[in-house]
């Protein structure tokens, strides 16, 4: 006779996923925040005290304001995900609590150092040297990244589980260098490290190219445009071979996740590769269909077989693989864009030294941001969605390990409205702070630039 509680978890698996997908697709975007920003403050704090450049200083000490905010905001939601780790997944982690502890307790330790740097760094503008400011956030920017690592530890050991022995049905020994560093984490941990520092340095350069594009073509605003662009145009190209990188890797750990990324229903040789599309009763309608490009993708050769999600029974599939498809495409096809923005500028400044002046080019840098951003979360969708309907691949399901208890949805209910209020809560106090900066309330720095009547000037066209 079949468990009633499997039943009752049944009932609220849907709502305790829609709850961890609203609470993490909001968090994340302030994850990749925490995880890069510091990087991209501390390089214009750089070059303002290597150049003596005034402009530059002053973007630093604005955006650090910006980034206490923004981290402030994410330690919250940060705390609401692990209380629900407990409260909608209470089996996983009953059953895996002893391996996912480690990266969950190294996470914790490097929050500490990242939350007491950054009040350092924010409170030591007015009070340390020039130097010495610059090295105090130092410790920001290597927290944030290795914070990442250990949070995606948890992820990809949850896509390819590794490094525990289970006797009589219970972890009885762990070892946390081969949880840490599971198999899926050599691709995971850059591909979302990259994509931190792309998702910040695009949305933070979208903010002065809007201001460019309406007609602030001032030194302030291409500096404050030009630091973060360049940041994350750099990065864009790894991130794309990582990816690609990564979904290889995926067609040999994870087939069936890889199968519906790519619209693969049986194992074969000469699979094609289909660009956008849904995929409805065996047929893929509205997609480009290119010959073999899937098989040399993945094995370089038009002969590679690729695995099928056939190749497992129904109840072991990922739902809508259209979803999964279709935002596997979206994040490549974003990635790809923003990497032909960034050669766009870089031709520009190859041939005439400046920056682009045509104003399509401000329009899509100033969208930049956003797209950054949509694609990060496809690219979430795609990891989490794909590998259902298992929470940890191959060992326990979704359902499995959910809440039996009810009122999931109510509590989902009041979670989209609290998010909702915080994120409109955010932007106000930004937007606060952009005034602050248009009216020079700000105090002096002992080596930043000065307070009048350059900085006015300055601060008059800031954002």
């Amino acid at each position: 006779m079949a468990d009633p509680s499997v039943f009752a978890a049944a009932g609220q698996v849907v709502p305790a996923r829609g709850q961890m997908a609203t609470t993490l697709g909001f968090h994340i975007i302030l994850a990749c925040v925490g995880i890069a920003f510091p990087t991209i403050v501390l390089i214009a704090e750089f070059i303002g005290l290597r150049r003596s450049n005034q402009v530059a200083l002053l973007l630093a000490r604005r955006w650090s304001q910006a980034m206490g905010v923004l981290v402030a905001v994410g330690a919250v939601t940060g705390t609401v995900l692990s209380f629900e780790l407990g409260l909608l997944w209470p089996r996983l982690m009953r059953k895996y609590g002893e391996v996912l502890g480690f990266p969950f307790g190294v996470e914790g330790l490097f929050f500490f150092l990242e939350a007491i740097f950054t009040a350092i760094y924010l409170y030591g503008w007015s009070r340390l040297r020039g130097w010495a400011h610059f090295w105090s956030g130092v410790p920001i920017a290597v927290s944030g990244i290795f914070g990442a690592m250990s949070v995606v530890a948890v992820n990809s050991w949850m896509n390819q589980p590794g490094g525990f022995t289970v006797r009589g049905g219970h972890v009885v020994s762990v070892s946390p260098w081969n949880v840490f560093f599971n198999t899926a984490a050599s691709y995971e941990m850059p591909h979302m490290i990259l994509a931190a520092y792309l998702v910040t340095g695009f949305a933070v350069a979208g903010v002065y190219a809007a201001g460019v594009f309406r007609g602030r073509r001032d030194r302030y605003h291409y500096t404050g445009f030009a630091i973060p662009f360049v940041t994350a145009g750099v990065l864009t190209l790894p991130q794309l071979v990582i990816g690609d990188t990564a979904a290889r890797a995926i067609a040999s750990d994870q087939p069936v996740k890889f199968a519906s990324m790519e619209y693969v229903p049986h194992a074969a040789t000469h699979v094609p590769e289909y660009i956008a599309g849904v995929y409805v009763n065996g047929h893929v309608y509205g997609g480009l269909r290119i010959p073999w490009l899937d098989s040399i993708l993945v094995g370089f050769s038009p002969r590679t077989k690729v695995v099928g999600w056939n190749s497992v029974p129904a109840s072991q599939r990922p739902p809508a693989p259209w979803l999964i498809h279709l935002a596997f495409d979206v994040m490549v096809g974003l990635g790809s864009l923003l990497l032909l923005l960034g050669l766009w500028a870089l031709y520009i400044w190859w041939r005439r030294r400046r920056l682009p002046l045509i104003r399509w080019f401000w329009l899509l840098a100033s969208l930049s941001g956003v797209a950054a951003i949509v694609a990060m979360e496809c690219g979430w969708v795609v990891t989490e969605v794909g590998r259902q309907p298992w929470v940890v691949y191959r060992l326990l399901t979704t359902s499995a390990a959910s809440t039996t208890n009810g009122g999931v949805l109510a509590i989902l209910s009041i979670t989209v409205v609290f998010y909702a209020l915080l994120g409109v809560a955010t932007v106000l106090i930004l937007r606060y702070l952009a005034r602050r900066w248009r009216r020079n309330e700000e105090p002096g720095v002992p080596y930043g630039p000065p307070t009048m009547p350059e900085e006015r000037a300055l601060g008059q066209v800031g954002g």
